[in-house]
């Protein structure tokens, strides 16, 4: 089996993580298969089934969805349409489940000098861009529908790259598009992938509606009476709040962590942070994940500093640099179990995290 952790960072299985109330076992081993029949790049995104079925999307086109039972094991893995795999969502429409899949167009190259990562202008780099796409799927893999470009409903010039990164339904069944890849709007469309409108960007008088690396979104219903979204701008390294219809009405700023996403659970939400801001940059192998209360307060970070407000400030945040590399996708189940993927993870399979009681 593949060694997953390089010698100058410690196998993480086994440690406990978090503060307070939010204190967990690391399981690292709980996803492993075997590379050679079920290989993965990146883990991009995770969800879980009406089975209580974890189907994690990678973007290695040999089995794009691996889906797991909750001891691990393999139930089954397929999918090698979507290069660009980065995330997922999952919906119930009448009785039935259907996927949301999102294809942020960076493929890996056929042509990588087998070095080059992060050269993002080479033709050698080992992952280059083309243009996204969203898909509507049923839970078997069938083809509902497909969202495009958005050049092909007039609300983008061709000369704007559309490179989705997420994807949120709300409860009236519409769903809004985060295209944190490409110019960084959030688009919204009803059930059947109709335009509604759009917001974002990065040009705008109002810089509050300003979005920079546009890469989760939510839809909270906590407030059952006050659903909204709460959209990340990763590279201002906050959170941002919009009403339904895109109006602005709120920001929460997380300095030091560039933060994906909301994934809720109960009265708090959890979300994924890729890299830590350490000595002005985003810095490698430095993930962690945030907790947030019902007041959309920082009250855990794990593997990662504990939260500190000075003033009713939050202060700068980081990771510890033991458990995470870069976390990305993460779902949640019905014990409190949290299952979480990585980017640039060493081609690692999701950890599994045990609440301590």
């Amino acid at each position: 089996m593949t060694n997953y952790f390089p010698k100058s960072q410690q196998d993480p299985h086994g440690m406990i993580i978090g503060q307070g109330d939010f204190k967990y076992k690391v399981d690292a081993h709980w996803g492993k298969l075997d590379p050679s029949q079920n290989p993965v790049e990146n883990c991009h995104d995770m969800v879980i089934d009406s089975k209580g079925r974890i189907i994690m999307l990678t973007d290695n086109t040999k089995n794009n969805f691996i889906i797991y039972n909750k001891d691990g094991s393999l139930a089954e893995a397929w999918g090698s349409e979507y290069p660009g795999a980065h995330s997922i969502e999952i919906v119930e429409e009448n009785g039935e489940e259907f996927l949301y899949v999102v294809d942020h167009g960076w493929v890996l190259n056929r042509h990588w000098d087998g070095k080059s990562t992060d050269d993002w202008a080479s033709p050698y780099n080992k992952v280059i861009a083309q243009q996204g796409f969203v898909v509507k799927l049923t839970l078997d893999g069938r083809l509902v529908y497909t969202i495009g470009h958005p050049m092909t409903i007039g609300i983008y010039q061709p000369d704007m790259p559309f490179r989705p990164s997420d994807i949120a339904v709300a409860p009236n069944g519409d769903i809004y598009i985060t295209d944190g890849y490409g110019s960084d709007f959030v688009i919204q469309y009803d059930s059947y992938g109709r335009y509604i409108s759009h917001w974002g960007g990065q040009k705008n008088e109002d810089k509050n509606y300003n979005l920079f690396n546009t890469h989760g979104v939510g839809v909270d219903t906590r407030n059952p009476n006050d659903p909204h979204l709460i959209v990340s701008s990763r590279w201002e390294q906050c959170l941002k709040l919009f009403n339904l219809d895109g109006s602005y009405r709120g920001r929460i700023d997380t300095p030091g962590a560039y933060i994906h996403g909301p994934v809720f659970s109960g009265e708090n939400f959890f979300a994924p942070v890729c890299w830590s801001h350490i000595d002005e940059e985003n810095a490698e192998d430095s993930g962690f994940i945030s907790v947030f209360n019902k007041d959309n307060k920082v009250i855990a970070n794990l593997g990662g500093t504990a939260p500190i407000y000075q003033g009713g400030k939050l202060q700068t945040m980081s990771t510890t640099w033991d458990v995470f590399k870069h976390c990305h996708g993460m779902c949640i189940d019905d014990e409190g179990n949290l299952y979480v993927g990585q980017w640039r993870g060493n081609q690692s399979y999701p950890f599994k995290l045990t609440p301590i009681k």
